[in-house]
């Protein structure tokens, strides 16, 4: 007899990640090999050097590792479920697997909780497992500040430990509240798009259960009888997804029907699709606006179509140092109209002391 339904169904989303991250692995131990071969030729093909030594010399140190992979847990349903798919599935394939869990030290007892969880990570035999406690800011509000906090000391363990991926326990319930938090902001299509399955440098960060729902998670946990700790954050009105979780999303369900969460799901997929051709469009756009020196030229930024034009205006920005954060499309507007309804306006203060201003036909950009 196999496994509940609700497990079979987070292993097998699991699965699939590893042997993306398998196969990454192997194709950059090729290269790696075919580049040792090319800057050392003697080594691989002189007939005075032995065998061992050809091979030891041509292939870098790294490719009879197996790929680590870590998952980041707090303690909840949701990544609880996905570190008992990760501990199972890793001993079935050639993946080393650890685990993180951060202490945002934001509650009483936060340190004893990230302790506990770190204890059922090893006994899941995880290894390395690691219990960080960070500091959170202020920055961008409660929720952003820890999320900040979180993402930086998971990139560090990446890096200290040499992880090819770090798994996230975010579903499609969290795909939904995504993107109603980013058309309540009116931010535009690439915050319409909400998560992404494959995140972060070098695509660190995955989320295999972005196409399964909360419930099925909280179920494997109950069926393989996991304990779970629910963060009381998640029922405090005080923070605003918590507040969609409670009360929006069940309004829209009791308004429209069921369904709403996988409507919101495919949107996001869609809205990625267009977002990133839109992306690659602008792109290839921005050198084309530009004169000799690199300036932008408006005349050439006019005829673009808007959505393509506001991203390159959006990138000018971000590179002349304002911090992508802290830039919302009220501010990539106020510069558009630079272009688009120039009536001799003065110059445009944008975050990190980054201003904008038209001279002579050209948009210039820079830091103040």
């Amino acid at each position: 007899m196999g496994p509940h339904p609700a497990v079979a169904a987070i292993r097998l989303a699991v699965r699939r990640v590893l042997h993306d991250v398998l196969t990454e692995h192997s194709q950059r131990v090729a290269r790696s090999v075919s580049h040792a071969t090319t800057a050392y030729p003697a080594y691989s093909a002189s007939p005075s050097c032995s065998a061992s030594s050809a091979t030891k010399t041509a292939s870098p140190t790294s490719a009879g590792e197996q790929p680590l992979v870590l998952v980041a847990c707090s303690g909840g349903a949701d990544s609880m479920a996905l570190a008992s798919a990760l501990a199972f599935e890793a001993r079935k394939l050639s993946v080393r697997a650890g685990g993180i869990t951060v202490d945002h030290g934001l509650q009483d007892g936060s340190d004893l909780r990230a302790a506990e969880v770190a204890a059922r990570l090893t006994a899941m035999q995880l290894d390395p497992v690691e219990a960080i406690s960070v500091w959170v800011g202020r920055d961008g509000g409660p929720e952003a500040a820890a999320r900040d906090a979180r993402y930086a000391a998971l990139d560090d363990a990446a890096e200290r430990y040499g992880a090819a991926a770090v798994l996230l326990g975010h579903t499609r319930d969290d795909q939904a509240e995504t993107v109603l938090l980013g058309l309540a902001r009116g931010s535009g299509i690439r915050s319409l798009s909400g998560m992404a399955a494959i995140s972060g440098a070098a695509g660190r960060y995955r989320r295999p259960f972005l196409q399964l729902d909360r419930q099925t998670a909280r179920k494997a946990c109950m069926v393989q009888s996991l304990p779970v700790w629910d963060d009381p954050h998640n029922a405090d009105p005080a923070y605003t997804r918590s507040r969609l979780r409670h009360e929006g999303l069940p309004a829209l369900e009791k308004a429209l029907g069921k369904g709403v969460v996988e409507a919101l799901a495919r949107t996001a997929q869609l809205s990625r699709d267009d977002a990133d051709a839109l992306d690659t469009w602008a792109a290839d756009a921005d050198a084309a606006v530009r004169d000799d020196a690199g300036q932008l030229q408006c005349a050439k930024l006019y005829a673009l179509p808007p959505a393509v034009r506001r991203r390159v205006l959006r990138r000018a920005v971000i590179d002349a140092g304002a911090p992508a954060g802290s830039l919302f499309a009220r501010h990539v507007e106020e510069v558009d109209r630079l272009i688009t309804s120039w009536r001799g306006q003065g110059a445009i203060n944008l975050p990190g002391r980054v201003e904008a201003r038209r001279q002579g036909g050209r948009l210039v950009i820079r830091q103040g």
